[in-house]
């Protein structure tokens, strides 16, 4: 069967060799939530940008700016990294620059990869959907926070896990672990994320409403691909 594994880190990433394998990349708080949502409001191409300097160029060019440091907008972006940010019609057609703390850097690490796909509740089905079909090696790759561990990443490891084992061997501990945690919290998710640290930032900035949306499962039917730099929606033909 084909293997599927889990990096809990992005600080964890030199140990996997991801050249022949497909990478999904998640921050479910907030980076790749947005992300697809911007997708679903009809955006051209999201470019991750690791740094605040290299967004800010990207202004210059055109581009939307948007991105979040320890959770908060960056002053004189465009946009923040709330997925409700991203609900607008206008912004239809438009190209963004995507920078944050953890999950753009998560991206640009996972530029090597065979293909980078970008990793969501929002999308968990049509994400599952199409590892299941490309019959290639997995690996889901959390963003985390500032390098470390976090829980509502690895939550959506271990639903997507779940989602796969059928159809890939799993045998890593650390898919181990997320979908047993993912299956003792599974209908309390809101409610256990309440307690971990990036919720209660969150709560800080008066942003609890991202995590309840953030948390819905299959609002959308596309899956969103890294090409070159750029993110873009993946036709639902390929």
């Amino acid at each position: 069967m084909t293997q599927l594994t889990t990096c809990l880190s992005p600080q964890l990433l030199p140990l996997h060799q991801i050249q022949d394998k497909i990478v999904v990349v998640v921050d479910i708080l907030r980076a790749t939530s947005s992300m697809v949502t911007a997708f679903a409001y009809n955006v051209e191409s999201v470019t991750p940008v690791p740094t605040l300097a290299d967004c800010r160029l990207f202004k210059n060019e055109g581009f939307v700016t948007a991105g979040e440091r320890g959770g908060q907008k960056v002053e004189g972006f465009d946009l923040g990294n709330s997925p409700f940010d991203f609900m607008n019609h206008e912004l239809q057609g438009r190209h963004l620059a995507f920078t944050t703390t953890n999950g753009s850097q998560a991206i640009v690490l996972a530029s090597e990869a065979k293909q980078v796909l970008i990793g969501s509740f929002l999308n968990l089905s049509a994400t599952a959907g199409y590892l299941m079909a490309q019959k290639s090696p997995v690996l889901i790759l959390c963003a985390g926070w500032k390098g470390n561990f976090n829980i509502e990443d690895t939550l959506y490891a271990g639903a997507l896990a779940q989602k796969l084992e059928t159809t890939f061997e799993i045998s890593d501990d650390a898919s181990l672990a997320a979908i047993t945690l993912y299956n003792g919290v599974a209908g309390h998710m809101k409610e256990f994320l309440g307690k971990s640290s990036h919720a209660k930032r969150l709560a800080g900035f008066k942003n609890q409403k991202d995590l309840e949306f953030c948390l819905k499962r299959d609002q959308f039917g596309f899956n969103v691909v890294l090409q070159n730099t750029r993110l873009l929606k993946l036709d639902p033909s390929t």
